[in-house]
């Protein structure tokens, strides 16, 4: 078990100690399960109120705390409690599930496929012919790669994760179990003869550095082009992105949520859980998109938008508070 005294800790996070603990830190924990030798942290004035109640003997919080730690107990002041958080957890992190072999004999590997020096590859996985994998990426078992498709350098793919054929995953990105990269785009046209005819999906996945996609997500090939998704992207489980879709950089998406046909993001938008995307659309660099709602036209760059259909934040809390207004007079 790993344990650190508050300077130990410190010596990370570079803030300022107020008070002081004899304690051993053990663990991190959230305040009100947290034991007397676990950190815990307060990023958010609003919970001030649980370290009365609280048996951890370390919060990490920010400059404007307003009380004190009390006795043998102690507050590390930082600027952002929730990033030293990170900082933290990473500190208390457990080793990565370990590999026997660094190419488990039961894993099938193509003769022509370019592994690269450091890579781990575990039992049960499939990488397909003219396929390439870059240094120190790790597929964990039951992973397939299928045809031409690459994987670049520090990129971790987790168990049960597809990435069908000709599609590209760049480096340092975590592709959580059970994702799907590259399957079919959702195209269908009526027939008088055939009824429903599928559109043949031709185009792939290019995925780009640094991007996180979560477990049991979905991100569909391209009809006769490419579904991209830019740098720094993260995606929450069981996300949706529809096919010839374009994300920029530094976008967030959380559970639920999905993106049909050819919606482009710009940089740094923000898609709220369970949010839908209506096809064709365009969101503009740094818009919010609130939980559950649904956008049916393009949006501009800034703008938060919420409700379904979904209108600007201020349009829809104004409606909201007269709704609320009406039902209260239809009652008395």
């Amino acid at each position: 078990m790993k344990s650190y005294t508050i300077t130990e800790i410190n010596e990370v996070l570079k803030g300022i100690i107020l008070g002081n603990t004899q304690e051993k830190i053990t663990a991190p924990e959230q305040l009100e399960a947290a034991s007397t030798t676990e950190i815990s942290f307060i990023g958010n004035k609003k919970y001030e109120k649980l370290w009365a109640t609280s048996k951890a003997c370390v919060a990490i919080v920010n400059e404007d705390i307003s009380i004190e730690p009390g006795a043998n107990r102690a507050f590390i002041k930082v600027k952002n409690a929730d990033l030293a958080m990170s900082q933290i957890l990473e500190l208390f992190a457990l080793p990565m599930p370990e590999f026997e072999t660094t190419i488990h004999p039961s894993a099938t590997v193509a003769i022509t496929a370019q592994i690269a020096s450091g890579v781990k590859i575990g039992a049960g996985c499939y990488v397909g012919p003219k396929t390439s994998i870059g240094k120190n990426s790790i597929l964990y078992p039951n992973t397939t790669l299928l045809d031409e498709s690459s994987i670049g350098e520090n990129t971790v793919i987790w168990s049960g994760t597809v990435v069908r054929e000709r599609c590209h995953i760049g480096d340092n990105c975590i592709i959580h179990p059970n994702a799907t990269i590259g399957a079919d785009g959702f195209g269908f046209r009526p027939c008088p003869e055939k009824g429903l005819v599928k559109i043949p999906q031709i185009g792939n996945v290019i995925i780009g550095n640094n991007v996180e996609i979560g477990a049991n997500s979905c991100v569909d090939r391209g009809k006769f082009s490419s579904t991209i998704i830019g740098d720094g992207c993260k995606i929450d489980n069981l996300v949706q992105i529809g096919h010839n879709s374009k994300l920029g950089r530094y976008c967030i998406m959380a559970g639920k949520s999905g993106l049909a046909g050819s919606v482009t993001l710009g940089n740094g938008v923000i898609i709220g859980g369970s949010a839908s995307i209506k096809d064709h659309t365009t969101i503009g660099d740094g818009a919010v998109v609130g939980a559950g709602s649904g956008v049916t036209c393009d949006i501009p760059a800034g703008k938060t938008m919420l409700g379904y259909p979904a209108v600007e934040a201020r349009d829809a809390l104004k409606q909201w508070a007269i709704l609320k207004k009406l039902v209260a007079n239809s009652k008395s």
